[in-house]
C-alpha cells in the first residue's frame, strides 16, 4: 500500500489533532454541499455538539479518523475507519476530499493509511459500502452484493 502526499501536506488524526471545526468543514465541502449551493460550512454550538457526538459512540477510535492537512492548516481529505476485533473487519466510512484539493492523492493517502493502520490491529478484512470509481482506482473490488428485499403492502397478512 503505496502514498505519497505532496510537498507540504501530512497527516493527522483526531485523536491527535481533535479539531470538530475542521473535521466538519472538510465533510461539508468532501460532500458537495457548497457545490450544491448550500452555502459555506457554518459552524454552530448545534452543528459542535452534532459533531462531538459522532465521537462518543462504540467502536470509535480517534486514531482511525484519519485527516490530510493542507498547508494553510485546513482537513482536506478524511477517511473514518472503524474496526470490530470480534469479527476481525474494518469499515471505510466515510471519506471525502475538498473539491478545492482533489486528484492529488489525498483520499487514496487517507484510505490506505487508515487500512495500514487496522491491518496493524489484527483486521483480515476491509469493507466499504459503495460502488463509486474511486475505490476501484485505489484497489478495492467487489467482493459480494445484497439485494434488499421488502414485502408490497396488503400482500402480507
Amino acid at each position: 500500500m503505496v502514498y505519497s502526499l505532496p510537498p507540504g501536506y501530512r497527516l493527522t488524526t483526531l485523536q491527535e489533532d481533535y479539531d470538530l471545526y475542521k473535521y466538519g468543514r472538510v465533510l461539508w465541502r468532501g460532500f458537495n454541499h457548497e457545490l450544491k449551493g448550500e452555502g459555506p460550512f457554518n459552524f454552530t454550538g448545534e452543528k459542535e455538539r452534532a459533531l462531538a457526538a459522532e465521537m462518543i459512540r462504540p467502536n470509535v477510535d480517534l486514531g482511525l479518523k484519519i485527516a490530510v492537512v493542507s498547508p494553510e492548516g485546513y482537513f482536506v481529505s478524511y477517511c473514518g475507519m472503524w474496526y470490530d476485533p470480534e469479527a476481525g473487519f474494518a469499515v471505510v466510512e466515510p471519506v471525502a476530499t475538498d473539491p478545492d484539493y482533489r486528484g492529488r492523492g489525498l483520499g487514496k493517502a487517507v484510505v490506505l493509511e487508515g487500512i495500514r493502520r487496522v491491518a496493524g490491529l489484527g483486521a483480515k478484512r476491509v469493507f466499504v459500502g459503495s460502488s463509486q470509481q474511486f475505490y476501484y482506482n485505489i484497489g478495492f473490488y467487489p467482493f459480494s452484493t445484497a439485494t434488499r428485499w421488502r414485502m408490497a403492502r396488503g400482500t402480507a397478512e
